[in-house]
């Protein structure tokens, strides 16, 4: 059996296999030192499980909160901090990687919109990178 083919089956991502998954997600010119970095913060051999969790380690908080913040004012030009819940939803369900009607569930659950309809987009943001709600 080819050596590439035994390391897929093995079902540990090695070196060269996190080298192919950044490549494909356009980072072509990765170094060396960076993936044995990388490697390294696993506490064991890395299998798809471990890769997971790491990936959504380094996605959680991957835009600081001022980033996520200014590409809702895009959709706030008075700069309320607020947007509507028939907007947001209409957003969220029709465009890009659009979300089910159960996330719509789960999303309006977390974050209810005021007696207007007005969803606090400062407050999302802020769940996003830090991962709790803010005290009020």
């Amino acid at each position: 059996m080819p050596e590439k083919q035994k390391e897929i089956i093995d079902g540990i991502i090695s070196k060269d296999d996190l080298r192919d998954v950044l490549a494909s997600m356009g980072q072509l010119n990765v170094k060396n030192e960076e993936l044995e970095a990388m490697i390294k913060e696993a506490s064991g051999p890395i299998n798809f499980t471990v890769f997971l969790t790491m990936f959504g380690e380094k996605l959680k908080g991957a835009d600081p909160e001022d980033v996520i913040v200014s590409a809702f004012k895009v959709l706030d030009p008075e700069a309320t901090g607020l947007i509507k819940k028939q907007f947001l939803e209409e957003l969220l369900t029709t465009q890009c990687d659009r979300f089910s009607a159960e996330e719509m569930k789960n999303l309006w659950a977390a974050f209810p919109p005021d007696v207007a309809g007005n969803v606090d987009y400062k407050n999302i943001c802020y769940v996003i990178t830090h991962g709790e709600e803010k005290e009020e």
